[in-house]
C-alpha cells in the first residue's frame, strides 16, 4: 500500500512536456495507455471527455491524476474494473514516477479471458509504466501570482523591481491607478516582497490559483 508522497522540492517539481503513449498486452486484452501534461481539473475532464469518444467501443477508460505540490490532489478511476485494480497502480506510477500536474488514461479492450485481480494490477502499471516512459520529463518551477495596485507615479519604481525579477504579466492596466497581474517563481517572491512591503503605497494582492 502506497502512501501520497510530498514533492521533494517545494521550489520545483517534475511534470511531463508533451503527451505520450504506452501499450500492453496480456492474454488478449489491450491497454492503451495515454499520458497528458495537465493544470486543471477542467483541462482533465476534457482529456477524458475525448478519449472517451475516440474509443467509444472500449470496456475499460481508466484513469489517475495528480496536481499541484501538495500531497492530496489527486483522484483514480477504476471505470467498472474490480475496485484498486486500475485506477490506484495508475496513481501508483505517477507517484513513482515522482510526477504532478499529470493525467494517465489506460484505455482496456477485453481479450476474452479474465486476468483477476493481480493480473489487472499488473497490466494496468505495466501500460502506465509504458507511456510514463515513453515521456519526456521535465523539471517546472512552482510559481506564485500577485495582482499589484499602484499609483502611476510609482511606474518607474514598479517597474524596474518587474525588470529585475521577470515575472510573468498580464491584464495590465495603466492610468491614474494602476493595476498588472503576475506569476513569479516562489524562489523570488521574498525579493517580491520585500521590494513592496508594508507601508508602501503598492499594494500586493495574492492570487488564489494560478496555471
Amino acid at each position: 500500500m502506497f502512501k501520497i508522497a510530498e514533492v521533494m522540492d517545494v521550489d520545483h517539481f517534475l511534470t511531463i512536456q508533451s503527451p505520450s503513449k504506452g501499450f500492453f498486452k496480456e492474454k488478449g486484452s489491450r491497454f492503451l495507455s495515454y499520458a497528458f501534461p495537465v493544470t486543471n481539473e477542467n483541462q482533465i475532464h476534457a482529456i477524458l471527455e475525448d478519449l472517451r469518444k475516440q474509443y467509444h467501443d472500449a470496456r475499460h477508460h481508466c484513469y489517475a491524476w495528480k496536481l499541484g505540490t501538495g500531497p492530496s490532489h489527486f483522484r483514480s478511476n477504476d471505470d467498472g474494473e474490480p475496485c484498486n485494480s486500475a485506477g490506484k497502480p495508475i496513481l501508483g506510477q505517477i507517484l513513482s514516477f515522482q510526477l504532478t500536474n499529470v493525467l494517465v488514461i489506460v484505455v482496456r479492450y477485453f481479450g476474452g479471458t479474465l486476468l483477476g485481480v493481480g493480473g489487472l494490477i499488473q497490466a494496468y502499471k505495466a501500460a502506465t509504466m509504458d507511456a510514463l516512459k515513453n515521456a519526456r520529463i521535465i523539471q517546472q518551477f512552482v510559481m506564485v501570482g500577485y495582482k499589484l495596485t499602484f499609483r502611476y507615479e510609482e511606474m518607474n519604481r514598479v517597474m524596474k523591481v518587474l525588470k529585475d525579477l521577470n515575472p510573468e504579466q498580464w491584464d495590465q492596466r495603466f492610468e491614474l491607478d494602476c493595476e498588472l497581474k503576475l506569476k513569479i517563481k516562489k524562489t523570488d517572491e521574498k525579493l517580491l516582497l520585500k521590494a513592496f512591503k508594508h507601508g508602501s503605497s503598492v499594494k500586493l494582492e495574492t492570487l488564489p490559483e494560478i496555471e
